[in-house]
This record gives structure tokens, C-alpha cells and sequence, in this order.
């Protein structure tokens, strides 16, 4: 899109992996706000991000700035396709904005570790998004290690949040789809999926919604890497 910056979901959104901290942990924020200031950020401006990946990065990138601090963050719903689509141009270069000195500090979103994540299982609502084969313990999903579920999870798949065309389903029926896995604002709502990316795309699909869910950053493959963590295998919860 004219206009846009580039910035690597992979890299700029997360840290290297490590056992401890899974495929793709939160970024150091130092580097998040070296990033930040490099595209060019300010918290008085609105961030607008896509990708053309049904929002499985922008969402990452959404949910990382908003737990950074920046205050209005947004996804462009249907990414480069929607904007193709309704007939705007594009450019063929990344844009260059003038340096900023935005300070970013982590924290500004809920969070769950592992401890916390087991125990919104059974005390609240635990949403995993990993693709159903995941969750029963079927193929493996990117390179995740192991298989199955946190015992006490429903499984939630993240692209269940989209429409064929690839925009995000109306709220109505989003609204529904969730109501029907337990959530209906009486509990607390969390989500994990493989490695913090489509847990991500749930969160921004509840909020879409009006509805607040805490996100475990470190997900399946932090969970996981720990013997002592108890998974469950099969259909069921």
C-alpha cells in the first residue's frame, strides 16, 4: 500500500526461540521500541497493519504494540486482498518515515503464563486456536512439538474467525460462535495456540466483539517443553 512501511512479523514481533520461552516469545521491548521509532510510531497517530496472510501476522503485530502501550492500533480487516479488491492502488516500494522518539513499555496487555493458563481452564474460559488436528493431538502444526491440548481447553480454531473471502465474519456470528464455547462475559476468556500467532487473531476477534481475552505469549510450544505439564489428547476438553 503507498504510504506503507516494512516491517518483518517474525523478527520485529518476537524474539528468537527457546525452550523456555517457545517458538516465538515476546520481543525485548528495547528492540520493539528501536523498531518503533524506526517505522516512524507515535502515540498520538494511528497504526494501521496488514499482511496478506488473513491477518495471522498483522494480528501478532496488533497485539504487540498494544501490550508495548500504543494507544490506537488497528488491523485493516481482509489485508492487502480487501484493498486490491475495492480497486486502490499499490506500490511496489516499502515507504520511509521520518524517525520518531516514541517510548514503548511492555505490560499494556493481559497475559497468561503457563500456571495461569491451567488454571483459567477450569476457573474461566480456555480457547485454543491451533487447528483441530492440533488439539486432538493429530499432525503437528508448524513444527509444534508435541500433541494435544491443556486439559480444561475448547478448541477454538483461528481461521473459524474468517470468511471464505478472508474478512473477519460479521460480529453477530462471531458473537454467537463464542457463546457457544462458554463465553458470554461471566467469566474470564484466555487463549493459546502454537506459538502466540493465531491465539492472536482470537484475541483481535473477541475485541472486535467487545469481548476481553488474555493471550499466553509463550503458548503450546512453551507449555509443552516442560515434562511436568500435564496435555490431554482426544476430542474432548
Amino acid at each position: 500500500m503507498p504510504g506503507a512501511v516494512d516491517a518483518e512479523a517474525y523478527t520485529d514481533f518476537a524474539a528468537p526461540a527457546a525452550p523456555e520461552l517457545g517458538q516465538r516469545p515476546l520481543p525485548r521491548i528495547e528492540a520493539l521500541q528501536a523498531a518503533a521509532r524506526r517505522w516512524g510510531i507515535t502515540t498520538d497517530r494511528t497504526v494501521v497493519l496488514y499482511d496478506a496472510e488473513r491477518a495471522m501476522t498483522a494480528a501478532r503485530a496488533w497485539w504487540v504494540l498494544r501490550w508495548a502501550g500504543l494507544p490506537d492500533v488497528r488491523v485493516l480487516d481482509g489485508g492487502l486482498d480487501a484493498w486490491v479488491k475495492a480497486g486502490f492502488e499499490t506500490a511496489g516500494y516499502a515507504h520511509e518515515n521520518k524517525v520518531s522518539d516514541v517510548i514503548l513499555a511492555p505490560g499494556h496487555m493481559p497475559e497468561l503464563d503457563a500456571a495461569a493458563a491451567m488454571a483459567l481452564a477450569s476457573e474461566g474460559v480456555l480457547l485454543d486456536a491451533r487447528i483441530r488436528p492440533n488439539y486432538i493431538g493429530g499432525p503437528q502444526e508448524g513444527g509444534d512439538p508435541g500433541r494435544g491440548h491443556i486439559p480444561g481447553a475448547l478448541s477454538a480454531p483461528a481461521p473459524d474467525n474468517f470468511t471464505d473471502e478472508g474478512p473477519l465474519t460479521n460480529g453477530a456470528t462471531l458473537a454467537e460462535m463464542y457463546r457457544g464455547l462458554g463465553v458470554t462475559g461471566e467469566r474470564p476468556v484466555g487463549v493459546y495456540c502454537g506459538a502466540g500467532m493465531s491465539a492472536a487473531v482470537t484475541v483481535l476477534a473477541l475485541a472486535s466483539i467487545g469481548v476481553e481475552a488474555a493471550m499466553y505469549p509463550g503458548s503450546w510450544s512453551q507449555y509443552v517443553a516442560d515434562p511436568d505439564h500435564p496435555v490431554r489428547r482426544g476430542p474432548f476438553p
